[in-house]
C-alpha cells in the first residue's frame, strides 16, 4: 500500500474545522460558515463532527482585515504562550481561544483538519493552499477535491519553505488546508 494511501487509512478523520472570518472582510467564508451554523446538513458527515467556526467575529463586525493584528500571524508559540492580561490584542486572544477549542497545536488532541475559507482580489480563480508536502493525507485530499471540482480548475498552491514559520489559523490543526476565491 502507497504511504498516502496508508495515512489515510491508519488516521481516520474524526473532527473537521470549516473557518471564515480569519479576515472579517473576506465575505465568502463568512456567508457560508454562518449557513452552516444555521443548517449544517450541506457539511454533515456521518462519522465525521464537523463544525462551522466564525474564526475573528469582531473583525466581521467591523468588515475589517483585523482590529489589532491579523489572526493569521499569531499562531506561533510566542503568541499562543502569552499570559492573558488586559491590553493583549484582541486576536492574540482569539487565537489562544481557538487553539483551546480546536487544539492544542501539535497535539494528539488537536482537530483532525481545519478547512480555513477565505477571498483575495488576486486573479487567481479558486485556489487550495496547502503548506506541507510531506501531509500525505492533505496532498490526497487536495487531489480529490481538484477531480470532485472538474471540469472546474482548481489549482493548489504549496506554500512551503525550511525558514517560513506558519502560524496561521488551520495550522492548528494536523492537516491545514486554505481555500481562496477572487
Amino acid at each position: 500500500m502507497s504511504s498516502c494511501c496508508r495515512a489515510v487509512a491508519e488516521g481516520a478523520v474524526r473532527r473537521v474545522g470549516v473557518f471564515g472570518g480569519t479576515h472579517g472582510n473576506e465575505l465568502s467564508g463568512v456567508l457560508l460558515v454562518r449557513h452552516w451554523q444555521q443548517s449544517g446538513a450541506e457539511i454533515h458527515r456521518d462519522g465525521v463532527d464537523v463544525r462551522a467556526f466564525l474564526a475573528n467575529p469582531r473583525a466581521v463586525l467591523k468588515c475589517t482585515r483585523y482590529i489589532d493584528c491579523d489572526l493569521n500571524r499569531v499562531f506561533d508559540p510566542d503568541s499562543l504562550s502569552r499570559p492573558v492580561v488586559e491590553d493583549i490584542p484582541y486576536e492574540v486572544r482569539r487565537a489562544k481561544e481557538i487553539n483551546q477549542i480546536f487544539g492544542p497545536k501539535g497535539s494528539d488532541d488537536a482537530y483532525d483538519l481545519i478547512f480555513d475559507l477565505h477571498n483575495t482580489t488576486s486573479n487567481m480563480g479558486g485556489t487550495l493552499i496547502l503548506e506541507n508536502s510531506r501531509d500525505d493525507f492533505t496532498i490526497q485530499m487536495v487531489h480529490y477535491i481538484k477531480n470532485a471540482l472538474a471540469p472546474e480548475l482548481c489549482p493548489a498552491l504549496l506554500i512551503e519553505h525550511p525558514s517560513l514559520k506558519y502560524a496561521t489559523t488551520r495550522s492548528v490543526a494536523k492537516h491545514p488546508l486554505g481555500k481562496y476565491e477572487n
